[in-house]
């Protein structure tokens, strides 16, 4: 409600304003309740030239000139003060209105009487200001820049990757804790990660508006950690979770030096959409399947091989050179290997995490060596780490589930059996209180078989299969969790290497 109220105020408030205003200015009112047209004639008010009917086309650019506009719009009316046009640029269905109805502000015609000029001092001052309120009304709600610092998503998007992430795709989220330090995501930079950059004692509730598609299978997206809201400041990219922490010791631990995270500040992640809601997934061999049936592999998705040197001897520093000249990421390489060496510490095996491309590369120069590359997969053992965490189930990332994606409205069955799948869904992503009391499920203190889903949930891999924590690991991705989707790698470093890559400008992040 409170979101529709300021959708209302945010477009109706404007054209309030730009009633009163017109008609101090001679224009007639009517004319600003036309869509399109009172820009034209606002433009005209403000007396700036028909380059600005151009900058109101281009996407992103247009939201400086909206703004930038009110900002003319004081100045027609004399209001030069540095906090009365920050509060235009914030407020304007606020500031408009006000400007309009006050008897006291009177129009003066640019053409005749020109603005008055400030001080250099102050003219850098606003132009900071204005840069910053407009730069967070575009990473809000339009699209984000984002960089890949890991290589969970070899070889199809790589660790420096810089890509364009749309919040217009699936619709932009409004912000929940909007008391925080501009353009920046959760801690304060040069703090080693321990001071968060927001307030939380402010939280407004979820809100998405509409966007101009759907999540499709295949889409990159960027997401909010779902196990993030409880996470510990000593861990490196607080990736370390509680949950983690109590699978690991396999019981509850003391919440010293664990901190709570809001959903919008939990750490971003970005993986590929497989699974949508209502469907069944199930991983055999390393094969995905969906209700049963196989569906394709990304083209560069990397899966780990094995190197076998059927008992001669070949140096490591050999193998991470042709894994160096093949582009693989340095954390690929240090997670290689080798697992195996003889006596006389001559490297006898290794995993390779490779991509198709890859993987033609090191076979030309194994055969050379005398030596061959093998498939890796990895059997189902018990496996706790692995979701939904239950004691002595046999699963590995390569044979996994199979498990149902919930969807908005479906009606789940609770019982011993499916009770470790959603509680997680039950309990924190949609906020109930759930126990289990000689043998009964309780809901909300109700007894109950059965669940109603609120929302639609999601299942993401990454493209490398091997090494990414991804949905097989933490669950379901709930849908209030997702940031916008990956559209465009706009350009890319190698981070490792210290160079940009060649081809990888302006491609399409969701290819595959």
């Amino acid at each position: 409600m409170i979101y529709d109220i300021l959708l209302l105020l945010y477009f109706v408030g404007p054209m309030v304003g730009l009633w009163f205003i017109f008609k101090k200015a001679g224009v007639a009112p009517w004319k600003a309740v036309v869509p399109l047209y009172n820009l034209v004639m606002w433009i005209k008010v403000c007396g700036k030239s028909w380059k600005w009917y151009i900058y109101f086309l281009v996407p992103a650019i247009n939201i400086f000139t909206y703004l930038l506009l009110v900002v003319e719009t004081a100045k027609v009316f004399r209001r030069y003060g540095f906090w009365e046009q920050l509060l235009a640029v914030l407020l304007p269905w606020v500031y408009l209105p006000i400007v309009g109805l006050s008897p006291k502000l009177e129009y003066h015609d640019p053409n005749v009487e020109p603005p008055a000029k400030v001080s250099e001092r102050r003219d850098w001052l606003d132009s900071i200001v204005f840069a910053i309120v407009a730069a967070m009304i575009i990473r809000s709600f339009t699209f984000e820049l984002y960089n890949i610092p890991s290589s969970s998503m070899e070889g199809s998007l790589m660790t420096g990757d810089y890509l364009l992430v749309s919040k217009l795709a699936y619709g932009p989220r409004a912000t929940m804790t909007p008391l925080a330090v501009p353009l920046v995501h959760n801690t304060l930079p040069l703090t080693g990660e321990r001071v968060e950059s927001y307030l939380s004692w402010l939280q407004l509730p979820y809100h998405r508006y509409p966007g101009y598609s759907k999540v499709k299978r295949y889409d990159a997206v960027v997401f909010n950690f779902p196990e993030g809201d409880t996470t510990l400041h000593a861990s490196p990219g607080n990736q370390y979770t509680y949950y983690d922490a109590v699978r690991n010791n396999n019981q509850e631990l003391l919440r010293d030096g664990w901190f709570v995270r809001p959903l919008d500040r939990k750490t971003n992640y970005i993986k590929r959409c497989i699974g949508m809601p209502g469907e069944t997934l199930q991983i055999v061999n390393q094969q995905v399947l969906i209700d049963g049936k196989p569906i394709a592999t990304p083209k560069d998705a990397q899966t780990t091989y094995g190197f076998v040197t059927n008992g001669r001897g070949i140096a490591p520093q050999a193998v991470q050179q042709v894994l160096d000249r093949l582009g693989l990421s340095y954390q690929d390489i240090e997670n290689a290997g080798p697992y195996a060496i003889d006596s006389t510490g001559v490297l006898l095996a290794y995993d390779v995490p490779l991509n198709s491309r890859q993987l033609y590369g090191l076979e030309r120069w194994a055969e050379g060596q005398g030596v061959r590359v093998i498939a890796d997969t990895v059997p189902a053992v018990a496996d706790i780490s692995l979701f939904p965490h239950r004691s002595g189930q046999l699963q590995s990332v390569d044979n996994f589930g199979p498990v149902h994606i919930p969807a908005k409205g479906e009606v789940l069955e609770l019982n011993d059996s499916t009770l470790p799948m959603y509680r997680r869904l039950i309990t924190v992503y949609e906020h109930n209180t759930l126990e289990v009391k000689a043998g009964k499920i309780y809901i909300n203190g109700e007894p109950t078989d059965r669940y109603t889903v609120k929302q639609n949930y999601y299942w993401m891999m990454g493209d490398n299969r091997h090494h990414s924590q991804d949905c097989r690991y933490w669950g379901f991705v709930p849908e209030d969790h997702i940031v916008g989707k990956a559209q465009w790698v706009l350009f890319s470093r190698d981070k490792d290497r210290g160079n940009f890559r060649k081809g990888r400008w302006f491609i399409d992040a969701c290819a595959y």
